[in-house]
């Protein structure tokens, strides 16, 4: 209880402020991040048995990652199904692969269930193991193989961490760029570490320095200095571009600073790596540190080359020995070395090149040099020397990457000049070099000889000119060297000529053998610079060893079965320096290791080197006979290994199946793999590499001073090898050695050299064949893996004991299997115990237990009387019992070994304990989380009550306000409706009436007024009675027409009035909306929001106001100019009245006297007169019309505006209709929209606040005022029939038909009950 609480304290941070008071918080040390992930972990940690949940990693069939990790989803007896962790959408599964015993008890059951390509992957570690170094060391990890290696180097190598141990062996990747990893600062660092470490004082600052070249050299160098002086060596492997060049440079640099220090030597190695520059003017003024490291451009010169996977790849391998005196000083140094390959001389593949030194003399030297040495760009037809001449452009001579040919000759001269060579030396060796390219360039001609055979001669003999003078040989002999070949037979010389295929091999087989010499005359050179005087002074020595890698191509041949023969000779004593240091640690433990058996690569060793049948030895036999072929000594071995149809040796070394047969081809089973060889690629010509007879007298005989030097050490050589062999046989006639002869015997005095020795192993990596940084190929890293000896070597240090923990870390990993076991039985701490012995007491308690579990079998968990957390435990899937030898767990000293069975088992049992422990404790705080979730649940839910029953009943008192709100407003707007509608009834009747009244009176006294004429017209002149009568005749057809009319203007007005009476209803209700309007929208609470929209709307007002008022002024214009026009026509018309007066009054009498006797020709030729007069004012009329028709386009655009101004109107009463929450039709709107722009231009009489008054409709207007127009109208008309002439009536008449099509009777208004026009 104490726990959960403590727990729950730690878990919640709404409960740490309680925390302090919780009892048993104190004691429980966990952080919030800490518990969560301890519950996590031992929730998912089931790697021990490869249970669901678990990561593995599974084999990449097909792929480029050669291993991905992935994750459990189910487990069976046959198979195991997985998921791959970064692509979820892979799900495959592998089957079970087999099932051993997991020790040689016959009692134990347990067995080890394992899966084809499935292996257990170790959990992640955080940022601060990393960067406590807890990956620095391989030999560590839990799971250790070959996934797990290449994940561990994956992810340093992505973090910039380039060295990793793996036990005693380095691994180091090669990063293809600079890093700041070998500063002076770095090296001081590991000197002082190192020094501090050989004195036991430990480091200084407390820290261990991680992994790095550096250490490697500091251990070899201390333990070199320690009191038994042993020698040591330091193997560097790897292959071509995997670093192994520059690590060498960088352990003779380290090796060299320290043997230096104690000349007290103050120049040191810049911060790229380069050597120092050698400033001194003779070889003894320069420090031996200098010398040795100043050798170094000169062998990479010569025995360096490009190659398709590194720049500057070493041909050969190299034994560098560093002599030291009894008190560590630098004597000196030796070099020694391995396999060149000659065979790159005359040819190279595309993309590659041959040595670097070739390439240097042809893009580095001067004009001066070029004449000298027979070079001339003309001869090149465009081309770089480079790409012309045949021994150095068959791959393309392609650039090098890191630095130009050019700066290289100059480090090569610069080395050369440190090492103190004259310049004639220099001088003689460049020379030979350029006459090695131009013997090259010699091609040959086919002639038939007498003898009837195809002959070889040489094409240009300028070039075999110059080859021989560069070489400094006779050109006769060269020649007879290039084209003939001397046989002793029987004591006679036979000479043979030699045809042109032949001949170009002879010239490659010359180029190499001389090539072959100079570079042995180079490393003599070296060693005679920079060797030691006195051997007696020389004390102890570190060797450093830079060999080739494993190699595997599509096609492999001799030179591949040699380096992979040289590497299983390296692993198999690597292999026993591993099984010294077990035995070494096991003895010092003191725990039982006899029976522990390791594994021995020697049956390969003797496939490849036994006598009489191994492969080379074979191969030497058949170089001896006369018609040996590689057929034939590929058909000796099938013979020997596989005969009839075997496919596979007894010893499972050597392989060939029929297919294999017929191709000649053979495999050699490795230690790193299969290796598949083709026997037809010049396996003899390249084993047997002798001086042609011809050769040899060339070189005897040659002028030159280089030539016989080279020829005498290479001859030296020889002899010495002979020597050694005519001794090793008893003093048997020694026979010429072949290469495989040479090697072995090469390889044999290496391996007991370095058995004298104590050995350090550094592997070089590639991880990736484009030479890119920062990328690395997983796969291509497996197979260096493999090829290099990493696993292996693990393997090798597997074999044993591969769990190896403290007594202190064991006790408390595993006390926690035993839970029920009391204090006094077995302690729960070590304190005041002894370690041993409380781990011995251990594993007998877990034996004991693993025992019982196995006797009582499994137990069911509906068991009565058992607690939460058994019954919980008993629920989960339990491992196998705790049931495993004794032997297989040794107690040591200081540490606990186990085999893989016991510590898989017991790593079960812990991750059940925790499992169990962490589904216990999730148990409690997930319920405890639900019953605050409950909680917090039941209060927010009476919350939500409380709230809604208070929403609920605010709702309904506000529906009855507004209940009673509505009444009274309802009471109230009916009452005003019926108000207002009556007062409009009232006042329109009213006027009704007055309209009416004053009608029927205008009408009495204008009847009056004809009766009055009509009396007057009785008593007029006699003379005039028929006239009188006349015109009375036409008066009343006049009247009679002008009645009908009034009929249907009475008509019409009766029509009006209904108009006039809807109007009056609308305005009534109109008004009483208006009033309700204005009163809610008193009360909106969204005013200011609408209101912004009608300001919008009231400057669009405005702007439409301000275009009004423009067309308005232009309109004014036009009826200014209109009206001009008019006044002029009236003038006119007035003066044409005039005249037509004049023009009567002097025909009345003719008139008078003709009328009697024809009166329709009287009325036809006033209407003629008539016609007459309009005619003579036809243009100023169509002034008129053109004004006209533009007042009428001007007043189109002000009703168009004022149109849009009404809209505006219409969608501002609109906004304030709804925010007084009023709905309003368009008539309604078009209704208030024309009132509003009456009461704007004063065109009616305003209505007051309170109602009182109304104002009148437009149309009421309009309509009244065509009322009283039309009677006077009429009248007017009548009288004019009877007392103005014809003439004045009809241009009333058109004035009244003018005004009314410009609409003049729109601006007539009602005022005070009076119609003005």
């Amino acid at each position: 209880l104490k726990l959960s609480a403590a727990c729950t304290a730690v878990l919640f941070p709404v409960d740490r402020d309680r925390a302090q008071s919780v009892p048993g918080y104190s004691q429980l040390r966990l952080s919030y991040s800490t518990v969560h992930v301890f519950i996590v972990e031992a929730a998912l940690s089931t790697e021990g048995n490869m249970e669901k949940g678990a990561h593995v990693w599974a084999v990449d069939n097909g792929g480029d990652d050669a291993w991905i990790l992935c994750e459990v989803l189910s487990k069976t007896d046959s198979e195991l199904r997985l998921k791959q962790c970064d692509k979820e959408s892979n799900v495959f599964s592998r089957s079970r692969a087999n099932a051993t015993p997991s020790s040689s008890d016959s009692n134990n059951e347990a067995v080890e269930i394992r899966y084809e390509g499935v292996e257990l992957a170790n959990a992640k570690l955080s940022d601060a193991e990393r960067a406590e170094g807890r990956d620095d060391d391989l030999i560590t990890l839990p799971h250790l193989h070959e996934p797990a290696i290449l994940h561990a180097i994956h992810e340093r190598f992505s973090c910039g961490k380039i060295y990793t141990w793996t036990g005693p062996v380095l691994i180091a990747v090669n990063p293809f760029q600079r890093l700041p990893l070998y500063t002076n600062e770095i090296l001081e660092s590991y000197r002082q570490e190192g020094l501090l470490r050989s004195q036991n004082l430990g480091n200084g600052s407390g820290d261990q320095l991680g992994p790095h070249v550096y250490s490697i050299a500091d251990q070899s160098y201390r333990q070199m200095m320690s009191e038994k002086r042993v020698s040591q060596s330091i193997l560097i492997s790897g292959e071509s571009g995997a670093g192994k060049t520059e690590s060498t440079k960088i352990v003779m640099l380290y090796l060299t600073t320290l043997g230096s220090s104690h000349h007290h030597v103050k120049g040191t190695q810049s911060t790229d790596g380069e050597p120092p520059s050698a400033h001194h003017s003779t070889l003894e003024d320069m420090s031996i540190m200098e010398r040795v490291l100043q050798s170094n451009p000169i062998l990479e010169a010569f025995g360096n080359a490009r190659t398709l996977r590194n720049d500057n790849s070493s041909r050969f391998g190299k034994f560098i020995e560093l002599g030291f005196s009894r008190g560590g000083a630098l004597l000196g140094a030796k070099v020694q070395t391995y396999l060149l390959e000659k065979v790159r001389v005359g040819f190279h593949a595309s993309g590659e090149r041959n040595y670097h030194v070739f390439y240097q003399l042809l893009r580095g030297m001067t004009e001066d040099q070029k004449k000298r040495y027979g070079f001339h760009d003309g001869e090149t037809h465009g081309l770089e020397l480079a790409n012309h001449y045949h021994m150095t452009g068959q791959g393309g001579a392609p650039q090098l990457r890191e630095f130009t040919d050019e700066d290289g000759l100059k480090y090569t001269m610069k080395a050369m000049k440190a090492l103190s060579w004259s310049e004639e030396k220099i001088e003689v060796v460049l020379k030979l070099v350029a006459g090695l390219i131009h013997l090259g360039q010699i091609n040959f001609d086919s002639i038939e000889s007498d003898g009837g055979q195809e002959v070889s001669v040489i094409q240009d003999e300028t070039v075999l000119q110059n080859a021989a003078t560069m070489l400094d040989v006779d050109t006769d002999k060269l020649k007879a060297a290039l084209t003939e070949r001397l046989m002793i037979t029987r004591g006679e010389g036979i000479t043979i000529q030699l045809s042109p295929e032949r001949a170009v091999e002879a010239r490659d087989a010359l180029a190499k053998t001389m090539y072959g010499a100079l570079f042995l005359w180079v490393v003599n050179e070296v060693n005679e610079c920079i060797g030691w005087e006195d051997d007696k002074a020389v004390r102890s020595s570190v060797g450093v060893l830079d060999i080739f890698g494993f190699e595997c191509f599509a096609i492999n041949s001799f030179e591949q079965l040699c380096i992979n023969f040289t590497n299983e000779a390296l692993q198999q004593q690597f292999n026993k320096f591993i099984f010294k240091m077990e035995q070494a640690e096991y003895k010092a433990e003191q725990i039982s290791w006899e029976f522990i058996e390791f594994p021995d690569n020697q049956d390969c060793l003797d496939t490849i080197q036994s006598k009489p049948n191994g492969i080379l030895t074979m191969l030497d036999d058949e170089c001896r006979l006369p018609k040996g072929s590689d057929r034939n000594w590929a058909n000796r071995l099938y013979k020997q290994y596989v005969p009839d149809q075997q496919t596979e040796s007894q010893n499972t070394r050597f392989l060939a199946t029929p297919v294999q047969k017929s191709r000649a081809v053979f495999c050699v089973r490795h230690f790193a793999g299969v290796v598949q060889y083709t026997a037809e690629t010049g396996f003899l010509e390249k084993n047997k590499d002798e001086i042609p007879l011809m050769a040899q007298n060339l070189f005897e005989t040659a002028p030159g001073d280089l030539v016989k030097d080279m020829y005498t050490i290479q001859k030296k050589e020889l002899e010495e090898k002979n020597v050694k062999s005519k001794d090793s046989g008893k003093g048997k006639p020694s026979k010429s050695k072949t290469v495989g002869m040479q090697f072995k015997e090469q390889l044999s005095d290496l391996m007991a050299k370095v058995e004298t020795t104590e050995p350090h192993y550094i592997r070089c990596l590639k991880p990736n064949d484009a030479a890119k940084p920062k990328m690395l190929t997983r796969q291509r890293l497996t197979e260096q893996l493999r090829y290099g000896g990493v696993l292996e070597a693990v393997r090798v240090a597997r074999m044993g004991f591969p769990v190896r923990l403290p007594h202190d870390a064991f006790f408390q990993r595993y006390r926690m299997l035993l839970p029920s076991t009391c204090e006094d039985d077995l302690p729960w701490n070590m304190e005041q115990n002894a370690p041993q012995e409380l781990c011995i007491r251990l594993v007998e308690l877990l034996l004991e237990e693993g025992q019982k579990q196995k006797r009582e079998g499994k137990t069911s968990w509906k068991e009565d009387g058992i607690g939460r957390s058994e019954r919980i435990r008993r629920m989960q899937a339990m491992p196998f019992p705790i049931t495993f030898p004794k032997m297989d767990v040794q107690l040591g000293l200081t540490k606990v070994f186990m085999r893989k069975p016991p510590h898989d088992a017991l790593e079960a049992h812990r991750i059940f304990h925790q499992t169990v422990s962490a589904i216990f404790l999730q148990s409690w705080i997930r319920g405890m989380q639900q019953r605050k979730r409950f909680l917090v649940t039941c209060e927010a839910a009476l919350t939500i009550q409380r709230f809604y029953r208070g929403c609920v009943g605010r709702a309904r008192w506000w529906k009855l306000r507004e209940g009673e709100a509505s009444g009274l407003l309802t009471k109230a707007l009916r009452m005003l409706i019926y108000r207002r509608r009556f007062i409009r009834m009232k006042t329109g009747t009213v006027q009704y009436q007055a309209l009416y009244r004053g009608h029927n009176t205008r009408r009495v006294i204008a009847a009056t007024k004809i009766q009055t004429h009509g009396r007057m017209a009785k008593h007029h002149n006699a003379y005039l009675k028929l006239r009188s009568a006349t015109i009375a005749l036409q008066c009343l057809l006049r009247k009679r027409t002008a009645r009908n009319v009034l009929l249907a203007l009475k008509h019409e007005q009766k029509d009006i009035g209904k108009l006039q009476k809807n109007n009056e209803k609308l305005k009534t209700e109109m008004a009483s909306l208006k009033a309700m309007l204005q009163a809610q929208a008193q009360g909106d609470k969204n005013r200011q929001e609408n209101e912004k929209v009608i300001k919008q709307k009231q400057m669009q007002i405005g702007i439409l106001e301000a275009r009004i008022k423009q067309l308005e002024k232009e309109l004014e214009k036009e009826r200014e100019a209109v009206q001009k026009l008019e006044i002029s026509v009236q003038a006119q018309k007035v003066q044409t009245e005039r005249q037509l007066e004049e023009l009567q009054s002097m025909r009345r009498h003719q008139r008078s006297a003709s009328i009697q006797h024809d009166p329709e020709r009287r009325l036809h030729k006033l209407s003629t007169s008539d016609q007459s007069s309009g005619i003579v004012d036809s243009a100023t009329m169509d002034q008129i019309a053109e004004r006209q028709a533009l007042v009428a386009k001007l007043e189109e655009e002000l009703e168009a505006e004022r149109r849009f101004r009404r809209e505006a109107d219409g969608e501002i009463i609109k906004l304030r209709a709804q925010m007084s929450g009023v709905p309003l039709n368009d008539s309604d709107v078009d209704a208030l929209v024309s009132q509003k722009l009456d009461q704007a231009g004063g065109k009616s009489v305003a209505v007051s606040v309170d109602g009182e008054t109304n104002e009148l409709d437009e149309r009421q207007e309009n309509s009244l005022v065509f009322l009283f127009l039309i009677p006077g109208v009429l009248i007017l008309f009548f009288f004019g029939t009877l007392l103005c002439r014809r003439s004045m009536t009809r241009l009333l008449m058109m004035w009244l038909n003018h005004k009314m099509e410009l609409g003049s009777f729109s601006s007539i208004i009602v005022d005070d009950n009076s119609a003005v026009i």
